[in-house]
């Protein structure tokens, strides 16, 4: 009784150039997955300065997701990456760099900074993640539609809204989640 199955005879051999186009789908494909997930889902970035101390070490890598706030709206208190806000490009910005800082007012609210202290909406915020009180004053203001009021959370040495104003919300990149790099910073942003 023989094998029903098929067998290649031992002096079949895989042409060389279907071998090689084999390689090149699978590098094409994975290219594509990659970039897809790059531009859309998320993506490393560095953190180069310390605005965002102590929150953010200088040279700290991160992943920036860029999926969430298509489905929910941007939060008090979330970490994130924008684009040049037009204030800045004004002064000769790139308009490509991306910059980090912490939402602190959204569209409609108002904010200060009085004695040391931030104040949304007359309230003011307990900040257990920042570096130190702001040594600045700053008058009451109120967040655009479809802006952000942003700083960093080493408040006295960060170039933030405080300096040039408001984020357009069409800057924001994403939400900054995750310290990977270096291993003793691993954790989630908070």
């Amino acid at each position: 009784m023989g094998d029903q199955g098929e067998h290649l005879s031992t002096n079949q051999q895989p042409k060389p150039w279907a071998a090689l186009w084999e390689n090149i789908r699978i590098l094409v494909i994975a290219l594509a997955i990659a970039l897809v997930v790059r531009w859309f889902i998320a993506e490393p970035r560095y953190i180069p300065s310390g605005s965002m101390l102590p929150t953010l070490d200088l040279g700290d890598r991160i992943v920036v997701e860029k999926l969430s706030y298509r489905f929910q709206p941007v939060h008090r208190g979330d970490v994130v990456v924008f684009r040049t806000p037009p204030q800045l490009e004004l002064l000769g910005y790139d308009p490509q760099q991306a910059f980090i800082k912490r939402i602190i007012a959204t569209p409609g609210e108002t904010v200060s900074v009085h004695n040391g202290t931030v104040y949304v909406d007359q309230v003011p915020l307990t900040e257990p993640f920042i570096a130190a009180s702001p040594d600045y004053e700053l008058p009451t203001l109120t967040v655009p539609p479809h802006s952000f009021f942003v700083l960093g959370d080493n408040r006295n040495n960060s170039n933030d809204s405080h300096i040039w104003g408001f984020v357009p919300a069409d800057n924001v990149i994403g939400h900054a989640i995750f310290k990977f790099w270096p291993l003793n910073h691993l954790g989630k942003i908070l």
